[in-house]
């Protein structure tokens, strides 16, 4: 049985070598090139800079306004993934835990929402959006974060919630717990591994959307990263200054590489939860 599993093996790790080089290349093409001038990134791509040129980033902090840009992304993303996980996880509970009427239909309506494309949607969404007087606000892009972000929290969190034991909130609720109070202090933190692994889903997804904010937001100062890097992008076309667009790149992608280093036990532990149980 070895024998007949080791080319399998060995073909599954040769395409995850591959794999991993092409995403690793890249981004060790990016970064070094955050430190290089023109003549050093249109020459040898993994080269190594002649000098470390700290003024590329501050060029694009400063001058590029990758700082307004970044400001924005966080308190958008925070707020958005903060009221993702509130309703989310609220929603995902009274769906899996009680039964009443047009309870599955609702479910199916949230899980829905994962299938809809959501260019779709762009045209009705940015006229609702400028009818309720949200348009061009970061308050009304955290709204429509929170609903691009809850179909996959709900579905997510319902099969979760769905694994944990009914006998420990039937124990809560005889010691005279109300539903509200089951809900946060017992079932909630039973829910960590899930609620983890979901949470750094929606920051990576939310952090990274392009789309959303292009059409809800016009004013270049209430512009998220993605679309500063995109407005950079074209600005150093027209100056040549490509070093301060490697840098702005760098800045948007070292946040999101940094929090999933820091959890990605948390991840797989979560997901892995959800699969055993």
């Amino acid at each position: 049985m070895r024998r007949n599993r080791s080319p399998f093996g060995a073909l599954s790790h040769l395409a995850l070598i591959v794999w991993a080089l092409l995403i690793i290349l890249p981004l060790l093409w990016t970064f070094l090139a955050a430190f290089k001038n023109n003549t050093e990134i249109f020459g040898d791509a993994l080269q190594l800079p002649g000098e470390i040129r700290w003024d590329n980033w501050v060029r694009a902090w400063e001058k590029a306004q990758v700082g307004r840009y970044m400001v924005n992304t966080v308190i958008v993303v925070f707020f958005g993934t903060l009221g993702t996980m509130l309703f989310g996880s609220m929603a995902a509970y009274v769906l899996a835990r009680y039964k009443f009427i047009g309870s599955k239909l609702i479910y199916l309506l949230f899980v829905s929402g994962m299938a809809f494309p959501v260019f779709l949607a762009i045209t009705p969404l940015f006229f609702v959006v400028k009818q309720v007087g949200l348009h061009d606000s970061l308050f009304g892009l955290i709204v429509v974060y929170i609903a691009y972000s809850m179909p996959f929290t709900v579905f997510f969190l319902a099969a979760f919630f769905r694994t944990l034991p009914e006998a420990i909130a039937e124990a809560a609720k005889i010691d005279g717990a109300s539903h509200t109070r089951t809900f946060f202090q017992v079932m909630l933190p039973m829910a960590k591994p899930g609620l983890v692994s979901i949470t750094i889903f929606n920051v990576l997804g939310q952090w990274n959307q392009y789309l959303l904010p292009l059409a809800l937001i016009t004013d270049r100062d209430k512009y998220v990263i993605t679309q500063g890097i995109a407005d950079i992008s074209t600005i150093a076309g027209y100056e040549a200054d490509w070093p301060a667009l490697f840098a702005a790149m760098n800045l948007a992608i070292l946040p999101v590489l940094i929090v999933y280093i820091i959890f990605q036990r948390q991840i797989q532990s979560g997901l892995g939860a959800g699969a055993v149980k």
